[in-house]
């Protein structure tokens, strides 16, 4: 494999989509609420949005899809690193947060 992922992967969606018809549909219409341009956020800010998600979830899928999106949708590569960075602190926080409930836990065992 000369990447991240294999592309070639995502041809088992389709397999979803026969296995199980209505719940393939109700992801692709959650997915597609990113794309939307009737919101009161603007479709850069939705994709930075999913960008960001997508490096805390790290799924190489969304981030492929989003990272795109967003260039697409004007979004500049000091952006694209930003909304990267900005996910990195909060996964961070995160990680501090439950290492703050694992000192309390150590205390009451």
């Amino acid at each position: 494999m000369s990447h991240y992922h294999d592309s070639d992967d995502l041809k088992i969606l389709g397999d979803f989509k026969r296995l199980a018809p209505n719940e393939f549909k109700g992801f692709l219409e959650l997915d597609a609420i990113v794309g939307r341009d009737d919101g009161k956020i603007p479709r850069k800010y939705r994709e930075l949005i999913a960008l960001a998600v997508a490096c805390t979830t790290q799924c190489p899928y969304c981030l492929d899809v989003h990272t795109r999106n967003a260039k697409k949708a004007g979004a500049t590569r000091e952006e694209v690193a930003e909304a990267s960075l900005l996910a990195a602190a909060l996964r961070a926080g995160a990680a501090v947060t439950h290492g703050a409930l694992a000192v309390k836990l150590f205390d009451k065992a």
